[in-house]
């Protein structure tokens, strides 16, 4: 897959050009029926299909203290896409200065870079240019103006409604990983880089990988009982998330720490994804570190029995 950074790299594909536009954060069902679209048209015309995004959520930018978590990084958001056979991505770095772009302005950017612009596709919540102007009557105003398809494409439904990002993040707060699976397509995976940690876990036996996810959305506090994605190894292990009341009264952040069963290496730097496979119990205070490692064991037991069958 071709990685572009800018509206003018446009220029360096093969036309027609078939944009397919959002956040596409998830890479849900929906955004899958907007990009498949997307490269059918290119196909039909032996052009080139581009999905089209930013770095980030923009509203991290325009709105920080109302931005959703996310629930795929970047480097994840790749991947799908890749495996969906996309030939480009334009990822936009979204800036103050892009954020100032008026949507007239934007799309004729488009416009003047592809050779054509032959179509875009959008949901029908899509909006564009500075304050989010732009929707999709604008859209087709401006295709008709510069002589470019606007393809809107409908809400895809699970279970009688429409799936969207904000659907799936209150199923996965919920604990509901069943039904954000099937609006994704795929199982929820929550992936981060392993940073090095305070140590506790290997002085009481179970040797922890604490996982780097600002900014994501985690599931609800608890044990879980994990496969891990680490490169090309499919492995085991068992997932805390929460503040660790046991060892850290003061805590008021988070921590997503991992067992991994029989891995002894160092993975500090390496990326992992987390499929959370079952929900073993709720975080919980212990009487101490003996009583919080018998427990562990514990969780282990189960999820080494789970995960084998």
């Amino acid at each position: 897959m071709k990685m572009l950074h800018s509206v003018g790299e446009l220029s360096l594909l093969k036309g027609p050009i078939v944009l397919a536009a959002g956040t596409f954060d998830g890479v849900h069902l929906g955004h899958q029926a907007l990009i498949s679209r997307a490269m059918r048209e290119a196909t039909a015309c032996g052009g080139t299909a581009v999905v089209m995004t930013f770095d980030r959520h923009p509203a991290a930018l325009l709105r920080p203290e109302n931005a959703p978590k996310l629930l795929t990084r970047n480097d994840a958001k790749i991947a799908l896409l890749e495996g969906m056979g996309v030939q480009a991505l334009l990822m936009l770095p979204f800036t103050g200065e892009l954020a100032s772009v008026t949507a007239r302005d934007f799309i004729a950017s488009l416009v003047s870079s592809a050779s054509p612009l032959q179509a875009l596709c959008v949901g029908r919540e899509w909006f564009f240019g500075k304050g989010g102007e732009g929707n999709v009557a604008l859209l087709r105003e401006l295709g008709e103006e510069h002589k470019f398809n606007v393809i809107q494409i409908d809400p895809v439904l699970a279970e009688g409604s429409s799936i969207s990002s904000t659907r799936i993040r209150v199923a996965i707060a919920s604990g509901n990983l069943m039904e954000a699976a099937t609006c994704l397509g795929h199982p929820f995976l929550l992936s981060g880089t392993v940073v090095s940690g305070a140590g506790l876990g290997s002085k009481i036996g179970f040797p922890t990988a604490n996982l780097e996810v600002s900014g994501m959305l985690l599931p609800p506090y608890g044990v879980y009982a994990v496969k891990v994605l680490c490169g090309s190894d499919l492995l085991n292990g068992v997932c805390n998330i929460g503040l660790r009341p046991t060892v850290d009264a003061s805590a008021n952040a988070p921590v997503v720490e991992v067992y991994l069963f029989d891995v002894s290496s160092d993975l500090v730097g390496e990326n992992l994804a987390l499929e959370f496979v079952k929900f073993l119990r709720p975080e919980q205070k212990f009487n101490g570190l003996e009583e919080l490692k018998a427990q562990i064991a514990r969780d282990c037991k189960s999820a080494r029995e789970l995960l084998s069958s």
